[in-house]
């Protein structure tokens, strides 16, 4: 008989919890590394692709002061995150989690597809869902998928010369630069479609406190 398990388990919530004020930290550190320098290009040039080459960001978004404060807080960190994810990625897997919460396209995209019309009010009943909604899932799925984009191209621009084949995924340090900035940018606004999400779907802030009601 399977017992009853909740429908935001401990260690799903501490990881979750976890990663807020480190993402927070990484974030802000990231861009007083990119105040330092932002220019994408080779040499100070201007890099092609990426829209923001050039902009330093405001002095409220950054953290650590100076660009050696800055690396030390975001490599510091970056670490920290790395083993976080491993932790919820490691049990997601082993315990079955994976299947609740991964987007499927099979099972989730008419979902998906239905909860956006019914967000935008074109449909007028929302369709059913367990845990999650098909959009939800697809949302959360990407967020996994941009976090090792991340990890990769932060890699890459650690150690360019020694992680050089990983680098040239990227289009060099360059690209990989631009990519990582890009990657925030992309958390940033999944951050802001999760915080929708929540205001939306009040009890799912109450269950990542106190793990829900068990199933």
């Amino acid at each position: 008989m399977r017992r009853p398990r909740a429908e935001q388990p401990l260690l799903i919530r501490l990881t979750h919890w976890i990663n807020v004020p480190v993402l927070l930290l990484m974030a802000m550190s990231g861009l007083q590394i990119l105040a330092a320098f932002p220019r994408l290009g080779a040499k100070g040039e201007p890099y092609g692709w990426y829209p923001f080459d050039g902009t330093r960001p405001a002095a409220w978004m950054t953290a650590g002061e100076w660009l050696a404060g800055a690396r030390h807080i975001h490599f510091g960190l970056a670490w920290f995150l790395v083993v976080n994810g491993l932790v919820y990625l490691l049990y997601a897997i082993a315990s079955g989690e994976w299947r609740r919460r991964t987007f499927l396209p099979g099972r989730d995209a008419r979902n998906a597809m239905q909860m956006a019309l019914y967000y935008a009010r074109i449909r007028r009943t929302a369709p059913e869902q367990d845990l999650y909604n098909g959009l939800q899932r697809l949302a959360y799925t990407s967020a996994i998928a941009l976090g090792i984009v991340e990890v990769l191209s932060g890699l890459a621009i650690w150690k360019p010369v020694q992680l050089s084949p990983l680098a040239a995924l990227f289009g060099g340090y360059d690209g990989a630069r631009a990519v990582h900035l890009l990657g925030l940018v992309a958390l940033g606004l999944f951050t802001i479609g999760h915080i929708g999400l929540v205001v939306l779907h009040p009890r799912e802030l109450a269950s990542i406190f106190t793990g829900g009601k068990r199933q």
